[in-house]
């Protein structure tokens, strides 16, 4: 069973340039509740680093290219997302990480619960306390 769920958008546009929609239920699995982007990510900087209790997911690389690395605390997967009409589901409780970020990237991540602190797992052996026990 692989960790890594990509989600390929449909591409729709003409000469005047490319267009893609997203939308909840329909081809974002869930009710969007918030909506973020990462840019400018210094060289050699990692980001990420945690997991999410109850926290769905997906990330879209809009722009340039970074990799990502998903831990179920068994496996570990890595995807380059590169393509801005393809997105990675990430499931809660899912290890996330992110490197490798082009100098243009621009990282898009869709997500079914506002921010919530108390959501995080931000210590790799808490996160797999928490697989153990589920």
């Amino acid at each position: 069973m692989s960790l890594i769920n990509l989600i390929e958008f449909h591409r729709l546009g003409d000469d005047r340039g490319g267009l893609i929609s997203l939308e909840q239920n329909q081809n974002i699995p869930f009710d969007i509740k918030r909506v973020y982007y990462i840019f400018d990510t210094k060289k050699d900087v990692a980001r990420g680093f945690h997991a999410h209790k109850d926290l769905q997911q997906v990330a879209i690389c809009i722009k340039g290219s970074c990799r990502f690395i998903l831990d179920d605390g068994v496996h570990r997967e890595s995807v380059i997302l590169d393509k801005p009409n393809i997105g990675l589901f990430i499931n809660s409780m899912m290890w996330r990480e992110m490197h490798d970020f082009s100098d243009d990237c621009v990282l898009m991540v869709i997500a079914n619960h506002h921010y919530d602190e108390v959501d995080y797992i931000r210590n790799y052996d808490d996160f797999l306390g928490c697989i153990k026990h589920v």
